[in-house]
């Protein structure tokens, strides 16, 4: 039985509250201390990776109290509903099924008269073998030319997602002999976005990939009205150029119009979406199925830990209830994730919707109001580059934000040059570490402006080098966490209404069925 409690109805959360200020960063990260500490508190992960929180504001105290809140509040029970396919998206009325897109955790689930893990395996083995007939040149353009660039078209989860995870794999393919064809991506209704990728593609030589489950998202089919005209002013025939993502019973699912259509449902949710053939159909025809494979096993067995109730054996729930720990006891009200690799530059991005569509609620799952705080401000860029702008708010500003980094001691690229005694890669890992030391220790001086407080919480997420496994890995951990966090704060996190409003109105401007200040609005744009 389980039950679906309020945090601040739950008996562990007030010990939790008392061992507030129990961990200063300063003392305990300083001198042998902290070098212990980085070796105690360190949990291994799937694909290579490893979580490390050693600069994290907690003790073996304060682990217990938050392996109890996990007891209390029936996290692994939770996931295991889920996965097994109780319907946990209440405010839809749906099961949530992500995870089998990547293997099987429980019992068979059927769905819609179907066994859904064999639904989303079949329409993998489609995307591979569609990929695989482009890559020979079994399906070519009308000229009898091989498609050399994949263009994806959609918004939100049908782009951020897929978007990091290729830009994440792209200078790994290249070096590994797996780039198959360059991927491009098409998703702000801006005209300009569209144009941009057109101008700098050959259009004969390349397919597009239309992402929409429900087949009526207004900004993608605008943008698929934008591509469809470009390749008539150019020729050809957009129905030799396009396929289709979307749901069996879409307007899309059947139409003359697409070479191919690869299907998902709606117990996928669109930011959960990068392993299904959302995010398939564009990285396998980029890398080859093989690869997607590759990553898709490492998100299943950062799954597997998942199922563990031994907190420090489990580092997404471990990462999940420390954030808890720094958002409801600590008051911090965001948290910045800081990948110092290059291939993660879109990382960030994906994860602001994964968190923030996610938790970003008023109400619980009854949609009753909660009275304490629930997700936070997710924002990222990568290292160096965070370095040299907003890091001064994190050194020094009177907020204090909890870091998240991501670190690799390989590159991708099989390139690098030794100056000053040591490689690029080096440099790079060098300022992770100085970094994380920096923040938590700061520096005491006469001069004010010169002085550091530190007592600034990270963790670091470590492997030996980005590959696909480690990818498949990073992309289920963060899942994984935002999960287990909205099981603590008894929300739903799989629907996200907050991005209707706007829509609806949008809508009405566009039919001009405005007035007051809507109106107005609408007049000072030129609409």
């Amino acid at each position: 039985m389980l039950n679906w409690n309020n945090l601040n109805q739950v008996k562990a959360f007030e010990k939790l509250q008392a061992l507030r200020d129990h961990v200063r960063l300063q003392d305990v990260m300083a001198g042998e201390q902290g070098a212990e500490r980085v070796k105690k508190y360190s949990v291994p992960m799937a694909g290579g990776l490893t979580y490390n929180f050693a600069a994290k504001q907690v003790d073996d105290e304060v682990l217990e109290a938050l392996g109890k809140l996990a007891e209390e509040t029936q996290l692994t029970e939770k996931y295991e509903a889920l996965y097994n396919g109780e319907v946990i998206n209440t405010g839809e009325k749906r099961l949530v099924l992500h995870q089998l897109t990547r293997g099987q955790l429980g019992a068979p689930v059927v769905a819609d008269g179907t066994d859904k893990r064999s639904f989303y395996v079949g329409e993998q083995e489609k995307v591979a073998a569609f990929a695989r007939k482009v890559h020979a040149g079994e399906i070519t353009n009308a000229e009898g030319q091989k498609f050399t660039t994949v263009v994806q078209i959609g918004i939100g989860g049908s782009d951020l997602g897929p978007r990091a995870m290729y830009l994440a794999l792209e200078n790994w393919a290249k070096q590994n002999g797996q780039f198959r064809m360059e991927a491009r991506f098409i998703s702000n209704v801006d005209p300009d976005d569209a144009a941009s990728v057109l101008k700098s593609i050959d259009v004969s030589r390349s397919l597009f990939v239309l992402v929409s489950k429900s087949g009526t998202t207004l900004e993608t089919l605008t943008n698929e009205s934008f591509v469809k005209n470009a390749l008539k002013q150019a020729g050809l025939d957009p129905a030799r150029h396009m396929v289709a993502v979307t749901s069996e019973t879409s307007p899309l699912a059947k139409s003359s119009d697409y070479l191919a259509a690869f299907f998902m449902d709606d117990y996928i949710g669109g930011r959960y979406s990068s392993t299904s053939c959302v995010g398939g159909a564009v990285l396998s025809l980029a890398f080859g199925p093989e690869v997607f494979a590759r990553f898709l096993q490492g998100a299943h067995e950062e799954d597997e830990l998942a199922k563990n109730p031994e907190l420090l054996k489990n580092p997404a729930m471990l990462d999940a209830l420390i954030g808890v720990y720094e958002r409801n006891v600590q008051g911090y009200p965001a948290t910045a994730v800081l990948p110092y690799s290059q291939a993660l530059s879109r990382f960030p991005a994906h994860l602001q919707q994964l968190d923030m569509e996610s938790n970003g609620k008023s109400v619980n799952r009854y949609g009753e109001p909660v009275d304490y705080v629930t997700g936070p401000v997710i924002f990222g860029e990568p290292g160096t580059n965070g370095q040299h702008s907003f890091y001064q708010l994190l050194h020094q500003g009177t907020d204090i934000v909890p870091l998240q980094f991501v670190g690799f001691r390989e590159n991708q690229a099989g390139m690098d040059v030794e100056i000053q005694g040591s490689t690029s890669q080096k440099k790079l890992c060098a300022n992770v570490a100085a970094q994380i030391m920096a923040f938590a220790c700061g520096k005491k001086d006469e001069n004010p402006n010169k002085s550091f407080a530190g007592g600034r919480p990270s963790s670091i997420i470590i492997g030996d080098q980005l590959t696909p496994e480690a990818l498949g890995a990073l992309l289920a951990h963060f899942e994984n966490k935002v999960m287990f966090q909205g099981f603590v704060w008894n929300v739903n996190s799989f629907d996200q209404e907050g991005v209707q409003l706007g829509k609806v109105l949008a809508k009405r401007v566009l039919a001009h069925e405005t007035d007051g200040a809507l109106k107005s609005y609408s007049d000072l744009l030129n609409i």
